[in-house]
């Protein structure tokens, strides 16, 4: 049939088979409604075909009558057969098929081997290679879901459950086969694939034999764009061509793909198509012949018919054709026997090169509650029409439970049914649904419904060795791994399953991509009640879950959970007892309940723990299981009570209260004070069931909460005086931290928040350390300086001196120590108080010093002490050392009345004193405080000691430490009872603790470590200042002794020094400059005494300095001053010092000296004069913000600056400065703030100079507004700020750029609102969404203005739950809107999200499937209203929302073509380009337009991407910076446009040399090759030779480039001449090897085959030997010897080669019984050499006897054989000993053998006799061979 149709391609019989398919008119009605089995419709078809053989030339009577036998019906399996062509869609696609979408809901798929020749040649290359090609690309990365594709069907198979699989292929020789390269026509479309990517184009694979097809580059651009896939085609990929000119009669066709060619192509009669050749996916004129009810039947091509079934019907005109109509319709299928052609008429399909609508994913297996039937098809099905007005298609099949309980009459047009979707066919652009009841209440429906951790129900249907597969639902199948059985191994499943079986499995993995499934069967998982830990991000310390062990090894056990969540229990986390063999304990697959310590979800490590908290909580109560930490999580800092649960040797186990005692935490004993003493008794005191209030969270990292009671720490974390991470320390803060641990080389100081650091030994004390452990103790509370930090090694270094680390004032230092040390004491009398046992605890607590006891006299011990009883203390020891009994001579049993000194509450000891001064009654006087007074030192406690006054006995106690750090003490510094001291009173009321608080004055040397400071520096210096005779106004001379950045130190005599003030230099100070440094040390200066500095009082000055009497002369120099009178008396008492701040007024401006900056403090301080001090608040130090970042960079010590006086300070003691003069923080003006707070969605809360605060909206943040608008700021950060009011109080600030710089045009994208007469009807608007209430989003236009979005207005779609706007809409993000309304009066303004009015996409996706609102019932609804109310803007708004929907809809349908090739850019940049063109007016009008409106961008209109984008992105922070970098920029364009001849010639010349310079370094021979190209170079000179190529490939090798080194290697091969065969073998040997170390058995042996082909196969098998036997693979050796013995039985070189490996192995055995097999084997020739070979080897490898007798018996056989002789010498003289090799040597002389052989041994034995023996033995050799000589003679005399 096919050769008449090409032998007379237009003629009338050629019509008649597509004649034959079309229906007769009159037989149509009876025909269509008769209900045809599908086998009879079969059957009919055959009938049909035969018909059409048989009566081929008959009349058109007889084929008329025929036609009636086709019905328009969809297309079904049964009708499918090999050779159809078909058009389909790609569905999925997978590494190894595609699956398809075929016509009517089909599906079929296309194997990895029917793509194409090219592929599937490619695709076996990689096989036989077994190593991955570079351009093969894999069918994921080449074709994508929703491709149309033409396809033919190559079989259609039956599996053993009845279903039908099709096979298809897409191989355009297959697809093709009917086209010849004669009727190849130009405009024809047909599908390629590329078969090969050549430089200017592509060779496409058309499928036609003898035609060349060639793509050029230029036409395949537009679509490589498009679909995004990379720079190129790939070989293998499908394309849809168009034929643009055909020559030689069709041996050459040029093509294109371009998409706008593609697409409006269209197949006419001139391209000669015929019944034979034509092609689905073809577009064509069709003009309708015949309405049915199932479809059309339709003319096209002139002669030819077709069919469009029921379901390709153009939805939108439904069926509303009529005959003759001429319309477009697609090919979609050509029946190879019937010729029956179908069309579709579906939109999507008419331009080719397009692809059909999709179905988003999450509408896949909805149910749909009410779907409405539009047509009902007796034999095939029915359509329905969804809730979102898409069409649907249900099969017979699936309209019921099955055929009896099926009812027609349910299924009339407008029926509603509930339904679910249960797939999508592309082909038909339709849902297909099922209405079985069971389909719709099923939980699994595809893989992607079924969740990690789910229960399900299965049926076993099979068991194999890898475990048990389990069928869920129809289309869901999982594997039971044999581990996931039960809960134990079982080694018979079958005894416990039976195929059929029932089971209830757990999801442990569902991976929907790769449909798989895996289950367990452990009854322990399955009925888990515990949480499912299914990813890392879910694994909270504290979580307790269950696992299964998959790996018990001596580190800990393994534990896996769902999702291949893995963890590891380390070995001391698997039991409260230690376990030596964690593999004995636990076993593979056990199921077992772990704790999560730790997790990092980004490294994937997870740290478990089987020990679970220690009272575990009963089963039932979910919420009580565990003790969780992590239920609440605790901020470091965070203040708790708490309550004891118990006490531990460490510490102690305590409950938060405000949890109500379900987080457990610990407080170490060290933590529970910052005293050592204080820890102890605070544990010893503290019990079971008390209450600590006020306690902090100090870590929270470990497997429980820490707490500290450190009330030194505490603070310092609420003063905010911490660091919380690495970063944030800088060199000289002050640290308040406590040692973590002591070692001998320094102590380790860890920080709240986990920061650490090390003092070293020569940082840790003032004084000398000999032992560190002297000096600190574990837990002891310490303040650090820090000295320098190491960034890559997280170091710090750390100063704990005293003299670095106080403040200065160590009085106040160390009497706040003793203070605190009172507290603490009172708090735990009060505890010991309510405790109210009348025990030793009472009355403890009633003891307090200086009360008076009657006691009793105990007993005196040796030592003088004495020991005392009495009713008020009983059970405590009490006694008196000698020196407290005084004088008095006390005997046992005497009563006597006596004074507490001290209580020690820990040891129950009172130290109590009878001295008389103590107890004598004197008259009260009235002390003062800080009054000094003698006292005199009583007792001495752990941190304090008892002193009594001189003058009116009362007891008092001194700190002993005056610092945290001043721990050590040498003997001659430590107090003693008995000596006096002076003390300063500091608390002179009675109070509880029995005693006044005092700190030790001045009087006592040595005890505080001297703090220095720069300013005192001066005075340090001088040596035991003298008194002096120098009164004011006297001129001196003097040395210059030293210079300091404030101050200059001058020798004026020999005893005594002066100062020079940096103000008292020069009389006109330059800004910026530093006076001291003017001055030279060694210089003479003639200077005048302006005053004295007191240096008792001086506040730098300890008191306890000795020379307080003394003053230091105070000098100037400053020639007004030396020549004018000194009128005022520079005098630094503190008296004084208000009087001279009070001489300088607020405003005035002074010249000071920078002193420091003081980074705790924040501020700058500097010295105006000598006697007047001045700070500079941080804030008032720069208007730029650099220089605010780093203070302590910008000012040098020393430097004089200029200041404004703002005030003086609140103690009055120094003036407040400001270097930006007075900030007024009026409205308009500029200023700078640090970042306080930022509250989301807000703004953020900002201090400014003087301590003001301000606030800044989110609106003002940016000229353009941001998704995360706060997320550039974090607390600290400095801004520039302008202030927009200041009114009550209230600053309001604003960041945008702007306001900050308006000279600099900067863009401005989001305009300020400031006021409703800001918003325009129809403007688009952006800002911030504020809330969701009832009546609608409420919407941030600013900060004062908000807009209105109602409901109907936020989203197309009908929403019924509110909570999907709340997920969609969250607060703070940013939209646009536009304006629908705004009402001035009621500040009403009323906004709209719809797309069609922002341009923008919906706010709430199309992929949630929602129903549209529908827009007649809206109008309806709005005009109801409109009767029922008054007019109001709502309902206006409502109207004319529906009608622009009304409006928008038919639009939307009209979609053009071409715009689904409009690339994206364009629509992009619409908006930039109307900014650009309209500047101005967008100044004046100050809105935004909608993108719509603008004029289309043309890319020849000269647009630059990157001048646009630099004029929106960059801030204009710093102008000077840009202006600077932009003139760099014209420089560098203007010097390459200015270049003279000259400069050109000269770079040519420079040029030149380079070239020469690299030309010399390559030519020089003694360079070795460093990359790639030089040894590219190389192999090219010498190609021949092997050690190069091995070169190259260890150069790769050792960059770990394997890939790489392989393809050297393959190279070489290639390259080397055939005639070398060495050099090939070489590098044969070099690739195995490489196989050996980095590939995979396999690859090797793939490469041993192919070197065995090329090379002589012997020497291939030995060096493969070699090489397993040096890689110490013994196995593959032996194996390897033994085929090669079978092999190569004659080669003598394979036994001794497999000889001398065993005998390595140490097989000594195994090498005898060897010997026997080779000389079975070898010719009898060969055995004798062989012998002595095995013989050779058993002496260096295996047993020497052996081997002798080995040589013996050979030679007792063979005693002639010379060589065999000499090789046994030579082995016995290196092996045997001397007698051994004497023998030999005796019988060798001694045989008959030619004399010519008998003189060579007698030469060896002279030899061996000359260097191993004696003269005599030499001699007896000598004469052995003078006696052979002449026996010789004799006989031959004879």
């Amino acid at each position: 049939m096919a050769s008449m149709e090409e032998n007379f391609p237009r003629g009338g019989i050629q019509k008649k088979p597509t004649e034959g398919k079309t229906s007769n008119p009159k037989l149509e009605r009876d025909n269509l409604f008769d209900i045809h089995h599908e086998e009879q419709s079969q059957k009919r078809k055959r009938s049909q075909r035969d018909q059409g053989k048989q009566k081929k030339f008959k009349a058109d009577k007889i084929a008329a009558a025929k036609d009636s036998v086709v019905n328009i019906e969809p297309l079904t399996v049964e009708a499918l057969c090999e050779g159809m062509l078909l058009l389909g869609c790609i569905k999925e696609v997978s590494d190894y098929e595609l699956v398809i979408s075929l016509p009517n809901g089909l599906s079929g798929f296309v194997p990895v081997t029917q793509i194409s020749d090219a592929y599937s040649k490619m695709l076996s290359e990689q096989v036989a290679q077994g190593e991955l090609l570079e351009d093969l690309n894999s069918l994921p990365d080449m074709y994508s879901p929703g491709t149309l594709v033409r396809c033919i069907v190559t079989s259609v198979e039956k599996s053993a459950d009845g279903r039908r699989s099709i096979k298809l292929s897409i191989d355009p020789k297959k697809v093709n086969k009917g086209l010849n390269a004669s009727a190849l026509a130009s405009g024809m479309l047909l599908s390629g694939f590329v078969s090969s990517v050549e430089d200017h184009g592509y060779l496409i694979d058309i499928g036609v034999s003898g035609t060349h097809a060639f793509l050029p580059r230029q036409k395949a651009q537009n679509y490589i764009k498009a679909v995004k896939r990379g720079p190129d085609l790939k070989i293998g990929q499908n394309l849809n061509c168009v034929i643009v000119e055909v020559k030689n009669e069709g041996r050459v066709v040029r093509l294109s793909i371009d998409r706008s060619e593609v697409a409006a192509s269209l197949a006419t009669e001139q391209q000669n198509w015929t019944l034979s050749n034509l092609l689905p996916g073809l577009v064509v004129k069709a003009r309708v012949q015949k309405v049915a009810p199932l479809g059309i039947k339709v003319s096209f091509l002139s002669s030819f018919t077709g069919i469009v079934d029921f379901m390709h019907m153009d939805p939108e005109k439904s069926m509303n054709y009529s005959p003759d109509q001429v319309m477009k319709a697609c090919i979609l299928s050509i029946h190879p026997a019937s010729k029956v052609v179908r069309l579709t008429l579906r939109q999507a399909f008419l331009h080719p090169g397009g692809s059909p609508n999709q179905l988003s994913n999450d509408r896949m297996g909805a149910v749909v509650e009410e779907s409405t039937v539009k047509a009902f098809y007796k034999q095939f099905g029915a359509v329905f029409e969804l809730d979102d007005g898409t069409l649907a298609f249900a099969r017979l099949k699936h309209l019921s439970k099955n055929r009896k309980s099926f009812k027609p009459a349910a299924f009339k047009t407008g029926c509603k049914h509930k339904c679910r979707i249960i797939d999508y066919s592309l082909m038909d652009e339709m849902c297909i649904v099922s209405l079985k009841y069971q389909i719709i209440e099923a939980r699994f429906l595809q893989y992607q419904d079924i969740h990690t951790g789910d229960v399900v129900q299965g049926k076993v249907f099979a068991l194999k060795s890898i475990g048990m597969q389990v069928k869920v639902t129809d289309g869901i199948k999982g594997l039971v791994p044999s581990v996931h059985l039960a809960d134990v191994i079982l080694k018979q499943p079958e005894k416990k399953y039976n195929i059929g079986d029932e089971v209830r499995c757990r999801v442990l993995e569902c991976n929907p991509a790769g449909r798989k499934l895996i289950l367990t069967l452990k009854k322990s998982l399955v009925q888990s009640k515990l949480p499912v830990l299914s990813n890392y991000e879910d694994a909270k310390p504290g979580l307790i879950t269950h696992g299964f062990v998959v790996c018990a090894r001596e580190f800990g056990c393994i534990v896996k959970f769902y999702n291949d969540v893995k963890g590891l229990v380390p070995k001391n986390e698997l039991s409260s007892e230690p376990i030596s063999c964690p593999d004995k304990v636990f076993h593979e697959g056990q199921v077992v309940k772990v704790v999560v310590l730790k997790c990092e979800p980004q490294q994937e490590r997870l740290l478990l723990s089987f020990r679970l908290s220690s009272k575990p909580a009963p089963e039932n109560k979910k919420e009580c299981t565990p003790k969780k930490k992590q239920e609440v999580k605790y901020q470091i800092g965070q203040m708790v009570d708490v309550k004891v649960l118990k006490k531990k040797d460490n510490g102690l186990e305590v409950s938060v209260l405000e949890d109500e005692g379900n987080v457990i935490a610990l407080i170490p004993t060290v933590h529970l004070s910052d005293f050592v003493a204080n820890c102890k008794l605070l544990w010893h005191c503290l019990q079971e069931g008390d209450v600590l209030p006020r306690v902090m969270c100090l870590s929270d990292k470990g497997e429980r909460i820490i707490l500290s009671r450190k009330s030194a720490v505490i603070s310092a974390v609420q003063e905010e005086q911490v660091v919380r991470s690495f970063p944030e320390i800088q060199p000289g803060m002050l640290l308040t931290g406590y040692v973590r641990n002591v070692m001998p080389f320094g102590v380790f100081v860890e920080f709240p928040f986990g920061v650490k650091g090390l003092a070293p030994k020569v940082n840790m004390s003032d004084k000398f350390v000999t032992d560190t452990k002297d000096h600190f103790v574990v837990g002891q509370t310490v303040i650090a300086k820090v000295m320098s930090t190491d960034e890559e090694k997280q170091r710090v270094l750390l100063n704990l001196k005293v003299s670095e680390c106080s403040s200065g004032d160590s009085a106040a230092e160390s009497f706040a120590l003793l203070n605190q040390y009172f507290k603490e004491m009172k708090e735990i009398r009060n505890l010991l108080r309510r405790r109210g046992e009348p025990s030793m605890a009472q009355g403890l607590c009633e003891l307090v010093p200086g009360k008076e006891l009657q006691l009793v006299v105990q007993d005196v011990k040796e030592d003088g002490s004495a020991l005392f009883s009495g009713s008020c203390v009983t059970g405590l020891t009490v006694t008196a050392t000698r020196y407290h009994l005084g004088d008095k001579n006390i005997v046992p049993g005497e009563k006597t009345k006596a004074l507490v000194l001290h209580v020690d509450a820990l040891t129950s000891k009172v130290y109590v004193s009878l001295r008389d001064e103590l107890l004598k009654q004197r008259a009260k006087q009235r002390l003062t405080e800080n009054s000094q007074n003698s006292a005199i030192v009583q007792h001495i406690a752990e941190e304090f000691a008892i002193v009594s006054l001189l003058e009116t006995g009362q007891l008092a106690a001194i700190p002993i430490a005056s610092h945290f750090n001043d721990t050590f003490r040498f003997d001659s510094e430590k107090l003693k009872v008995g000596q006096t001291i002076s003390a300063t009173l500091k608390i002179v009321e009675v109070n509880d603790h029995g005693v006044l608080l005092a700190v030790q004055g001045p009087a006592k040397k040595n005890v505080f470590v001297r703090v220095r400071n720069e300013s005192e520096t001066a005075l340090e210096e001088t040596l035991a200042p003298v008194k002096h005779s120098l009164s004011l106004g006297d001129i001196v001379t003097g040395t210059v002794k030293s210079i300091k950045p404030t101050h200059v130190t001058v020798a004026i005599d020999e005893k005594l020094t002066g100062s020079i003030h940096a103000s008292r230099i020069l009389d006109e100070v330059p800004i910026g400059s530093f006076p001291t440094y003017t001055l030279k040390a060694g210089q003479k200066v003639t200077a005048r005494v302006i005053g004295g500095r007191d240096v008792n009082t001086h506040r730098y000055l300890p008191i306890t300095h000795p020379h307080f009497t003394r003053s230091v002369p105070e000098l100037s120099i400053r020639p007004s001053e030396i020549e004018g009178k000194v009128t005022a008396m520079l005098n630094l008492k503190e008296d004084s010092v208000l009087k001279k701040l009070g001489l300088y007024s607020v405003g005035q401006t002074v010249t000071c000296f920078v002193k420091k900056y003081n980074i705790l403090k924040n501020w700058l301080e500097v010295e105006v004069a000598p006697d007047i001090r001045g700070r500079v608040p941080h804030l008032l130090l720069s208007l730029n913000t650099k220089v605010l970042k780093h203070p302590e960079k910008s000012f040098k010590n020393g430097q004089a600056i200029s200041a404004t006086v703002t005030g003086t300070d609140v103690t009055e003691t120094n003036l407040c400065l400001s270097l930006t003069g007075i900030q007024s923080l009026e409205q308009g003006t500029t200023t700078v703030g640090i970042v306080t707070k930022v509250t989301p969605h807000i703004g953020l809360t900002i201090t400014l100079p003087g301590g003001k605060t301000g606030k800044v909206s989110i609106f003002h943040l940016n000229d353009t507004y941001t998704e995360n608008p706060l997320g550039d700021f974090k607390v600290g950060k400095i801004v520039r700020c302008y202030i927009l009011s200041n009114k009550n109080g209230k600053i309001q600030l604003s960041l945008r750029q702007s306001r900050l710089n308006p000279k600099s045009n900067s863009k401005v994208e989001d305009v300020e609102i400031t006021c409703i007469k800001d918003v325009k009807k129809g403007q688009l608007v952006r800002g911030y969404v504020k809330s969701i209430t009832q009546s609608g989003v409420f919407f941030g236009l600013s900060t004062s203005l908000l807009g209105r979005i109602l409901f109907q207005n936020v989203s197309p779609y009908f929403v019924q739950k509110h909570s999907l706007y709340e997920k969609y809409l969250p607060e703070g993000k940013l939209l646009t809107a536009k304006v629908l309304g705004v009402n001035g009066k009621e500040k009403h303004i009323e906004l709209s999200l719809l797309p069609e009015d922002t341009g923008m996409p919906s706010v709430l996706p199309e992929s949630l499937g929602l129903p549209r609102y529908d827009a007649e019932e809206e109008k309806r609804e709005a005009d109801d209203r409109e009767k029922r109310e008054e007019l109001q803007l709502k309902t206006k708004r409502r109207r004319g929302n529906s009608e622009s929907e009304q409006e928008a809809k038919p639009k939307k349908r009209k979609i053009c073509p071409a715009d689904e090739n409009d690339s994206g850019i364009e629509v992009y940049y619409r908006e930039e380009e109307d900014d650009d063109q309209e500047e101005e007016a967008a100044k004046k009008k100050s809105k935004i337009k909608k993108p719509g409106e603008a004029p289309r961008l043309q890319v020849s209109m000269g647009f630059t991407w990157d001048e646009d984008m630099n004029a929106v992105d960059i801030p204009v922070l710093n102008q000077k910076e840009e202006s600077s970098e932009s003139e760099e920029e014209e420089d560098l364009q203007s010097k390459l446009k200015k270049q003279t001849k000259k400069e050109k010639e000269l770079e040519k010349q420079k040029k030149e040399k380079e070239l020469c310079k690299l030309e010399a370094a390559l030519m020089d021979p003694s360079r070795q090759p460093q990359s790639a190209d030089d040894f590219d170079r190389l192999v090219l000179s010498s190609p021949n030779s092997s050690i190069l190529w091995l070169q190259y490939m260890a150069f790769h090798l050792q960059a770990t480039e394997i890939e790489k080194a392989r393809a050297v290697a393959e190279r070489a091969l290639k390259t080397i001449c055939f005639r070398e065969e060495q050099e090939k073998l070489n590098v044969w040997v070099a690739l195995l090897n490489l196989e050996n170390l980095y590939g995979t058995e396999e690859t090797l042996m793939k490469v041993f085959e192919r070197a065995v082909q090329y090379n002589e196969p012997l020497k291939v098998f030995q060096h493969l030997c070699d090489i397993y036997a040096n890689s110490e693979k013994y196995k593959q050796a032996e194996d390897l010897y033994h085929t090669m013995l079978k092999r190569f039985r004659q080669e003598k070189s394979v036994w001794l080669k497999y000889a001398s490996f065993l005998l390595k192995q140490g097989q000594t055995e195994a090498t005898h019984r060897l010997l026997e097999r080779a000389l079975k084997a070898l010719p009898t020739k060969e055995h004798v050499d062989v012998i002595s070979r095995f013989a050779q080897l058993e002496f260096r490898f295996g047993d020497p006897e052996h081997a002798k007798a080995l040589f013996e018996s050979t030679l007792n056989s063979y005693p002639k054989r010379t060589d065999i002789w000499s090789i046994y010498m030579d082995i016995m003289i290196k092996h045997g000993s001397q007698k051994e090799v004497r023998d030999i040597f005796e019988r060798v002389i001694h045989l008959s053998l030619a004399p010519k052989k008998m003189k060579f041994f007698f030469k060896r034995y002279l030899d061996y006799e000359k260097k191993f023996g004696t003269t005599e033995s030499v001699l007896a050799v000598k004469r052995a061979a003078l006696e052979y000589v002449e026996t010789k003679s004799s006989l031959a005399d004879t």
